[in-house]
């Protein structure tokens, strides 16, 4: 194995700005990432979520930053670092070295750690990179939760690149119901949790109220409060919400997340847009 696996990738690519092959490389090392977890028996009791997920597994069309996971059970004593180093061991054979970086505390129910690396960026040959300067250091961010919300839905998914392995994910139903719980409880508009609404909405996807339901008790406004969450509910919520957000602000948010050619759409982004969305979800 070589790097010229991960350069054959990328030229796949096609990108179109050095920022296009930025997001491009760390996907790729995500994707080796997912498939050396699979190697291992972190799918036995861990759940594969967010962004990244949506963008792999799914095919979300924005590109997305971190790895996210939850655990099938609530388990306080979880290690992430074991599976971190079986991760680091296989991007060896494809020229990464990777630094690791666990910030995981027991204390904190989300474990937290970075796979960090300078050196494979100075052996790709890189279209537009090398022209605005070497690429920047890539940076995989782990988190998994320990104490999840109880309800979860879960399917099996499978990544073919660089080799064919098998993924514990959250089915669709379960990440919307996620996906929901951040744009009512996140503190500030983040422009990429509104992207992934649009995905959710347009192939009328169902919502997990059970997982919803089990999240919001967790965190959030309605903490430890027995609120009834149904169809109604959330869109009586998220149409609230939608309401009030700063479609310029969540337009630039997520703008480097999207290919070049995408974003022109971007500027359709306002609340009238959002709130016939909003009439399209199942209830």
């Amino acid at each position: 194995m070589s790097v010229k696996l991960i350069q054959d990738r990328l030229d796949s690519y096609r990108c179109a700005s050095s920022l296009e092959e930025e997001h491009a490389v760390r996907e790729i090392t995500q994707e080796v990432a997912l498939a050396a977890l699979g190697r291992t028996e972190f799918f036995k009791l861990a759940v594969f979520q967010g962004g990244t997920c949506l963008r792999i597994l799914y095919g979300l069309n924005r590109f997305s930053e971190d790895l996210d996971f939850l655990l099938k059970a609530a388990n306080r004593d979880f290690e992430l670092r074991p599976y971190l180093q079986a991760v680091s061991d296989e991007l060896k054979a494809y020229g990464y070295d990777m630094d690791i970086l666990d910030r995981s505390s027991a204390e904190i129910a989300v474990r937290k750690a970075f796979l960090k690396d300078d050196s494979l960026g100075k052996l790709l040959q890189l279209r537009h990179t090398d022209k605005s300067g070497p690429l920047r250091k890539i940076r995989i961010k782990f988190e998994v939760d320990t104490n999840p919300p109880s309800g979860s839905g879960v399917e099996i998914k499978y990544v073919d690149f660089p080799f064919v392995s098998s993924v514990v994910v959250q089915d669709k139903p379960s990440l919307f119901a996620g996906k929901i719980h951040a744009l009512l409880c996140r503190e500030y508009t983040k422009g990429r949790d509104w992207y992934d609404f649009l995905w959710y909405t347009s192939p009328d996807v169902g919502i997990n109220y059970a997982f919803l339901s089990s999240a919001l008790r967790q965190q959030g406004p309605w903490r430890d409060k027995n609120v009834l969450v149904d169809g109604r509910w959330c869109l009586e919520r998220l149409e609230s919400k939608i309401d009030s957000v700063d479609w310029q602000a969540a337009r630039e948010d997520v703008r480097r997340f999207v290919k070049t050619s995408e974003q022109p759409s971007l500027g359709l982004w306002s609340k009238d847009l959002f709130l016939s969305q909003l009439r399209k979800i199942r209830r």
